[in-house]
């Protein structure tokens, strides 16, 4: 898994990298075929945003958490994200099930 890490109107900090990079890596544990992350961290006002893409095998998860401290914003990010790959991996499991079903057909 590749994260890429880009600042807008800051400098991405050695512990914001890592402390990201951390929180990050526990969504693997929610779903494997994560091939990379692209994060955007950007300080508009007095807010501070994240947004975060992740690129799945046939699809991409968007997420973007904001709040008045940079880390906080990281930590409501993960959140929305395990929630939106809980999701998908819900939905991804259904589908591949009922493709799987075999069709009964009674005479």
């Amino acid at each position: 898994m590749q994260i890429h890490f880009n600042g807008h109107h800051m400098d991405v900090t050695p512990a914001l990298r890592t402390y990201t990079e951390e929180k990050l890596s526990k969504l693997l544990k929610h779903f494997d075929h994560i091939t990379s992350i692209h994060v955007v961290y950007a300080i508009e006002k007095r807010v501070h945003l994240v947004e975060a893409t992740i690129a799945i095998n046939q699809a991409e998860i968007h997420a973007r958490a904001e709040s008045s401290d940079m880390y906080a914003a990281v930590d409501a990010l993960e959140e929305k994200l395990k929630h939106q790959l809980s999701t998908y991996k819900g939905k991804h499991l259904e589908r591949r099930r009922a493709d799987n079903d075999p069709i009964s057909e009674q005479d």
